[in-house]
């Protein structure tokens, strides 16, 4: 910097303001430093800047199953949101164990991230301690927990009853219901609102029709090709997530069942390409990219005012009516 600013004829302090952006500069003042910042081929020193300042302009994003195409929406809001605001992301996959959990936030910790962003397992309770005692900001996202911490996701359970709704509405009895990882609180919310709507509907909970799926493909194929087998099978199925669709469908059509011919089919989490299906799947899909945005706003304002209250956003989805339900899409809207 003591070189920049020799070649530019200006303090040190008027370059690290051009760089930093924490004073206005003149504009001829400016050009005149990112000239010789281009002729001293400069590059600011990261390490240095952040023993100067105790900060790393760095964000943790701990976040399981990244090959899932809901959570790479997820994913690149969150990227976007920190890179406007001139953070660098440290991606890490706690692949929802509760032990790796905990070494993936103490590894982005002794990084030294100024905040974390956390879609926390089903056992979240060390790593929620460790980050606590190291006071590191964090905001959970997607999978929202009782605890005093900034919190965002959508809401789960009112979707799910509205798609038991609709699907009894159409005259289905047996509602099947391919839930995902036990113990996540998405799973649990999304198994309430199936109960509710079981509930509303005058339709009895049968555990029988309540499978894990364990939210990945492989399983939930396995778990409905269960549901197939029973002596009454389902009239209609409820994925519980985009990859939970997928082993649902492929079960589905190894077992020569037509969709919605042979089974009603509906879907928690929509699909860009979900409209490409015949018949197109009928789904909800979740406000990923507010999700994102609102979980770095919520984790900005908690690294500058650590002793504000907690806040916890619930975000509605969108219901996205296509014909895998068994009926036309014109002028439909859920019950309320």
């Amino acid at each position: 910097m003591a070189d920049v600013a020799r070649l530019a004829g200006v303090s040190v302090a008027t370059v690290s303001h051009v760089l930093n952006g924490t004073r206005p500069v003149r504009p001829r003042t400016r050009d005149l430093v990112l000239a010789a910042v281009r002729r001293a081929n400069y590059t600011p020193n990261t390490v240095a800047r952040s023993l100067a300042t105790a900060r790393t302009t760095t964000i943790g994003l701990a976040l399981s199953a990244i090959s899932n195409p809901y959570f790479g929406d997820l994913l690149r809001s969150v990227e976007d949101s920190a890179a406007t605001a001139g953070y660098t992301l440290l991606l890490a996959d706690p692949r929802e164990e509760p032990d790796y959990e905990l070494t993936v936030v103490r590894r982005l910790q002794h990084r030294r991230v100024d905040g974390l962003i956390l879609a926390p397992s089903a056992r979240p309770e060390e790593a929620l301690r460790f980050l606590a005692a190291h006071q590191v900001p964090t905001v959970l996202v997607d999978r929202l927990i009782d605890a005093p911490l900034d919190q965002v996701g959508s809401e789960n359970v009112a979707p799910v009853a509205d798609l038991v709704a609709h699907l009894a509405e159409r005259g289905h009895r047996r509602i099947a219901l391919v839930a995902g990882h036990p113990g996540l609180a998405t799973t649990l919310e999304r198994l309430e609102g199936y109960r509710l709507g079981l509930r509303r509907a005058g339709l009895p909970d049968e555990p029988d029709l309540m499978v894990q799926g364990y939210s990945e493909t492989e399983a939930s194929r396995q778990a409905v090709h269960r549901l197939l087998e029973l002596a009454q099978r389902p009239t209609a199925i409820i994925a519980g997530n985009n990859s939970m669709t997928i082993g649902t469908m492929t079960a589905l059509r190894e077992a020569g069942v037509s969709v919605p011919g042979g089974m009603a089919l509906a879907s928690f989490d929509d699909f860009p390409w979900a409209s490409l299906f015949s018949p197109g799947l009928t789904a909800v899909a979740q406000p990923f990219v507010e999700m994102g945005r609102r979980a770095v706003e919520l984790l900005l304002r908690r690294m500058a005012e650590p002793s504000a209250p907690a806040s916890t956003l619930r975000l509605p989805p969108t219901f996205v009516h296509r014909e895998s339900c068994g009926c036309a899409t014109n002028g439909f809207a859920p019950p309320r």
